[in-house]
């Protein structure tokens, strides 16, 4: 389509009839007048145009001052025209961005999905949610018929897209592993090097891997640099931090990961998280791991998925429900 040719004859008339009688209805022609321009895409500069030129056929003896002033106006007004299309230029891209990342992030959603088990002997609980459209972080169960069930849980140092594709290369990853290799030490060894090769060097994965056997109760684990969770030893009715040493992945080629164990019993719980959680802040201070125990505490006793809701949704206010970072929390309580 044209551009739109603004008729200055008659835009000195609508000029003309609302400086004789500065009438209402002269103000509603020029809100229509504006509109149309809008979506004619004509530019400010061509609208003060078409004004200078209808005022000095209405007044051609304009004062030498105001006459500078007009001209002044369009040069002012031509500085603007520019950096206005600059703008709506940059909006249109970021409305194509954003769509692009609604996509990325419906996709990341179907990609990482997983299913939670229903076993016998362990009331499972997770959430994760992201601070932003893309998640950082991921978890995962894999439930064999063998008896056991793996526990993943992950956090990229690092945002966005970038992190989406990490974590989905992670899980893939996982999904490939044979049988044989899903001990919680090979897993993270395996995955340190698919992640050394495949990932930038400017971003790193935390990963904790648990296996916990559903014959035995015997939880075995290690951890990637991880955010340390929480041990409930029912019979003592205390807390342990759950820590594990090792790099994080994609470091060194050749790193090497401890395998630790906890025997758990009945009413025992591991409590799972990322730093999210233990990253919360309250004003300008995080939140201490104490006063994180002090919420898990006060949900313990609920079912494991009414526990971690209970608790996002306590943090979720205390950040004035504001996120500042993706946020996932895993209870798995023993209750046989």
């Amino acid at each position: 389509m044209k551009p739109l040719k603004l008729d200055v004859k008659s835009y000195q008339e609508l000029l003309k009839q609302y400086i004789v009688s500065e009438d209402e209805t002269s103000l509603y022609q020029a809100e229509q007048f504006s509109k149309m321009s809008m979506q004619q895409k004509i530019s400010p500069e061509e609208i003060i145009d078409v004004h200078i030129q209808a005022l000095k056929e209405l007044y051609p003896d304009l004062p030498a001052e105001i006459d500078a002033s007009l001209d002044f106006l369009m040069e002012t007004m031509i500085s603007y025209g520019l950096a206005y299309q600059e703008f709506q230029s940059l909006r249109e891209k970021q409305v194509e961005l954003q769509s692009e990342i609604s996509v990325a992030a419906s996709m990341q959603q179907s990609l990482l999905s997983t299913t939670k088990p229903n076993v016998k002997g362990i009331d499972i609980g997770a959430i994760s949610v992201p601070a932003n459209q893309m998640n950082g972080d991921y978890y995962h169960f894999v439930n064999d018929d063998a008896g056991y069930l793996g526990i993943a849980i992950a956090d990229v140092i690092g945002k966005g897209i970038p992190a989406a594709l990490a974590m989905s290369m992670i899980k893939y990853s996982m999904d490939s592993f044979r049988e044989t290799q899903r001990n919680p030490k090979t897993v993270l060894e395996n995955l340190n090097r698919v992640v050394e090769r495949n990932v930038d060097s400017s971003m790193f994965i935390t990963m904790y891997y648990g296996l916990f056997n559903l014959n035995t109760n015997l939880l075995q684990f290690s951890s990637a640099g991880h955010e340390p969770g929480f041990y409930y030893n029912a019979s003592k009715d205390e807390f342990f931090d759950i820590e594990g040493n090792g790099l994080v992945l994609g470091v060194m080629n050749n790193a090497s990961y401890e395998q630790y164990e906890i025997q758990m019993e009945k009413d025992d719980i591991v409590i799972l998280l990322t730093d999210g959680v233990t990253e919360c802040r309250i004003g300008d201070r995080f939140i201490e791991r104490e006063e994180i125990l002090e919420v898990i505490k006060e949900y313990i006793h609920l079912p494991a998925q009414e526990a971690v809701e209970s608790v996002y949704k306590y943090f979720e206010k205390l950040q004035d429900f504001h996120l500042r970072d993706d946020f996932t929390l895993i209870f798995l309580k023993k209750n046989v």
